[in-house]
């Protein structure tokens, strides 16, 4: 929903029932996790993909259908079904796939909880997607945020409501999205029901210190990513909205005074970047970063750089195991020269981090390629260097 909210917004706007497929479950290697989202409106319009195209054309159909009946169907595409293959589905995973239909009169929240998102402000949507027990309770939404509830998943002050309210603030403190089984009655040892939680806590943020050319690529990167990106630097002249577009923020601050500012608000989700290769700056805000939760904290330059900023660092009075913490040079091993393809280079470093991937070719490994998501942290502590010899390049 994230992804397509603006076009989302739209289709609800119109007054028109539009559909709406969401993958609520995978197994194995699926093509997308759980969370991802295509709408489909009357006239046929599709925005979005829940699968990168595997079982998109089998979906839209699906989705025409809800529009057109007005009840929701939960559907399960896997290679051992006899229409995986003429679906596409042939990466040896299953997806399970609710197609629902939403107006603005049955759902009249959506555009509260679009408005949410797009400001950053947590809110989770649950959806009672499986009903075999046949309580009437299929499609039904509770729209949760952190001090209030509203919605008929279950009736006010019920067994499974009061559950639910507090099961899905505890998912979207943590912001993580998947389902949730109960009773007829909201026992939570029974499977009865099935509720898929889709979270949407304010985005990851990436904090990139040194307003030069390839703080420009990679803001333009940490965008793409799904980052909340600020862009800082205490040189006014070149920290401007004009040369970072793609910035959530541009900052004209000392770094380490702008990072002491908003320390309390990083989390293990932040990326810190720091590109100034510059003793002055970047020192005192590695210092500063060092001492925060940020899952993950980068600093560009050349080997010689690195060995006197760690020098600088242990002067400065840093400890080993958080130096240990510390990207330097920051990226992966891609033989990058280039801003944009430095920027990738960081990039693929801080999705390795995410998902605890090799960093090798995929031609050279065996086994899953997709990993299990490391639940409760979108990026997790740091790993201290492995003693491996270093690489010439990024």
């Amino acid at each position: 929903m994230r992804d397509i909210r603006a076009a989302a917004a739209g289709l609800y706007a119109s007054g028109d029932t539009f559909a709406l497929a969401t993958v609520i479950d995978t197994d194995k290697s699926a093509p997308r996790g759980p969370g991802a989202a295509m709408a489909v409106g009357a006239d046929g319009e599709v925005v979005g993909s829940i699968s990168g195209g595997c079982v998109e054309g089998a979906v839209y159909e699906e989705a025409l259908e809800v529009i057109r009946t007005g009840v929701p169907v939960r559907r399960t595409y896997g290679v051992s079904d006899e229409e995986a293959f003429s679906v596409g589905l042939t990466c040896g995973g299953t997806l399970h796939v609710f197609v629902e239909p939403v107006s603005r009169a049955g759902f009249p929240e959506l555009g509260e909880v679009l408005g949410a998102v797009e400001e950053h402000r947590p809110v989770a949507l649950a959806t009672v997607v499986s009903d075999p027990s046949g309580t009437g309770r299929l499609g039904r939404r509770r729209v949760v945020w952190p001090a209030r509830s509203t919605g008929d998943a279950g009736t006010a002050g019920d067994r499974l409501t009061d559950a639910l309210d507090d099961d899905v603030r505890g998912m979207l403190a943590q912001g993580s999205t998947g389902l949730l089984r109960y009773g007829v009655d909201g026992q939570r040892r029974g499977d009865a029901l099935e509720v898929f939680v889709q979270s949407f806590a304010p985005a990851p943020r990436m904090l990139v210190f040194g307003a030069i050319d390839f703080a420009a690529a990679v803001a333009d990167l940490g965008s793409f990513l799904g980052y909340r990106v600020t862009v800082c630097d205490a040189r006014s002249v070149f920290a401007t909205p004009k040369r970072f577009p793609d910035a959530d923020e541009v900052v004209v601050k000392w770094p380490h005074v702008f990072l002491d500012e908003i320390a309390d608000d990083i989390d293990e989700r932040t990326a810190v970047c720091v590109l100034t290769h510059d003793p002055k700056f970047d020192v005192p805000v590695l210092r500063a970063a060092l001492a925060t939760r940020a899952g993950y904290i980068g600093a560009m330059g050349s080997r010689r750089t690195h060995e006197d900023r760690l020098a600088r660092l242990r002067e400065s009075g840093v400890a080993e195991g958080d130096l240990a913490r510390l990207h330097s040079p920051i990226g992966l091993d891609l033989g990058a020269r280039t801003p944009e393809e430095t920027a990738v280079s960081i990039a693929a470093e801080l999705v390795q981090s995410r998902w605890g991937g090799s960093g090798r070719a995929l031609r050279e490994t065996s086994g899953r390629i997709h990993l299990d998501a490391r639940p409760g942290a979108a990026l997790p502590d740091s790993v201290a260097p492995s003693g491996e010899p270093e690489p010439a390049h990024r």
